[in-house]
């Protein structure tokens, strides 16, 4: 009994060694007669083609370059005797360098040889050149917009700024005008301005009612007026009441010193 289990296990592990032998998990290489040098005749036939395209390639660019390079020399060079179109012309007359032309006023250049190199239909450049300067033309007519639109802009402030400057000084002429009419007035015992705007506001605001309404209608009246209109009409009443230029800054002694000797009731007159 002992016997039949030991040889039982030696044939089991007999078994296990050729299940886990290098003949059953390797797989047996294809060994058929020709098969290496069949591959080795594809993969030179590869190469060989590979070999062929380049070379293909190389010989197409090298004759674009040497018909760029034979146009190229045949433009810069001068037609000599041996062209039949040149010779004709030597016979009629026609000298290298000279004008065409009966009076001599044609073309010494011939006409330069555009060649067309892409694959667009004809007037397809002329097409992108005229969409090019439209682009262009645009452009130019935007800028010029808005070169306009910055000059306006800086004019319409320029306008402002001065305008501002221009209140500024009749505010501040009103103000010297008022100040020597109350000044004026008072040496005159006159208590009271013709109008309200005439003399300067005081500083101190009475109580009474009175005061407060005639003011406020003096106020709404004086609304009406410009400063301008308002400092016109006040050198015209220092002129004719008190014989006062405020431009001249001096009282005269009577109204033909005042005409003879004051350029005028404006300050324009005075510049």
């Amino acid at each position: 009994m002992r016997r039949r289990l030991n040889c039982h296990l030696k044939l089991n592990m007999a078994e296990e060694e050729d299940y886990m032998s290098d003949s059953f998990i390797n797989v047996q290489e294809d060994i058929r007669p020709g098969l290496p040098m069949l591959r080795q005749i594809r993969e030179a036939r590869r190469k060989e083609e590979k070999q062929q395209e380049a070379n293909l390639k190389n010989r197409q660019k090298s004759l674009k370059e040497e018909e760029q390079e034979r146009r190229t020399l045949g433009l810069k060079s001068a037609l000599g005797c041996e062209n039949k179109g040149f010779a004709l012309l030597q016979k009629m007359g026609y000298k290298s360098g000279q004008a065409l032309g009966k009076s001599g006023d044609g073309i010494v250049e011939p006409i330069p040889l555009h060649v067309k190199t892409g694959k667009s239909g004809i007037g397809h450049e002329a097409l992108l050149k005229r969409k090019a300067e439209e682009k262009l033309e645009h452009y130019r007519r935007k800028i010029h917009m808005k070169n306009q639109a910055e000059e306006k802009a800086e004019e319409q402030f320029r306008k402002r700024l001065k305008n501002k400057q221009d209140e500024m000084k009749l505010e501040g002429d009103l103000k010297r005008s008022q100040r020597a009419c109350q000044q004026l007035d008072s040496q005159k015992n006159i208590e009271v301005p013709r109008e309200a705007w005439y003399w300067l506001r005081p500083e101190e605001e009475t109580d009474e009612e009175e005061e407060e309404e005639e003011q406020d209608e003096d106020e709404y009246r004086s609304e009406d007026l410009s400063v301008l209109e308002k400092l016109q009409i006040l050198t015209s009443y220092l002129r004719e009441e008190h014989l006062y230029c405020i431009w001249c800054g001096t009282a005269y002694e009577d109204k033909e010193d005042l005409s003879t000797n004051c350029p005028g009731p404006t300050s324009a007159d005075h510049d």
